[in-house]
């Protein structure tokens, strides 16, 4: 079942949690805590179709490195009840991406080093 998830799906993350199995789309992951919205959490049939159009949304028009929440902030806002927090280290990745608003926080200044060198004949 998981292998279904990973292949039709690239967007879903699997989580274990406390000996029990999490499949979602992650909101964040940071140092100490991870959040992310659970398919299973959601109620209707309906919903977790539009949750699943919602990802693929957010996977093939964004650069995947933005929160699914912050990309489609207006849409994501009915799921918002459904969203889970886990201590990071309490917490296994199995399988799907993990996006971070701290990856794109930090700059990424490139500098390159020029050595002079003098040659003696």
């Amino acid at each position: 079942m998981l292998e279904d998830y990973k292949e039709n799906f690239p967007f879903l993350t699997g989580l274990t949690y406390a000996s029990d199995d999490f499949i979602g789309i992650v909101v964040n992951c940071d140092a100490q805590i991870i959040t992310f919205y659970d398919i299973a959490k959601i109620p209707t049939h309906e919903l977790r179709k539009e949750f699943i159009k919602m990802g693929e949304i957010w996977w093939w028009e964004s650069n995947r490195q933005i929160p699914i929440d912050v990309f489609l902030h207006q849409e994501m806002k009915i799921f918002f009840p459904y969203l889970r927090t886990f201590v990071l280290k309490d917490v296994e990745h199995l399988f799907g991406p993990m996006t971070s608003l701290q990856n794109l926080l930090k700059k990424r200044i490139k500098r390159k080093g020029i050595q002079l060198v003098k040659k003696m004949d």
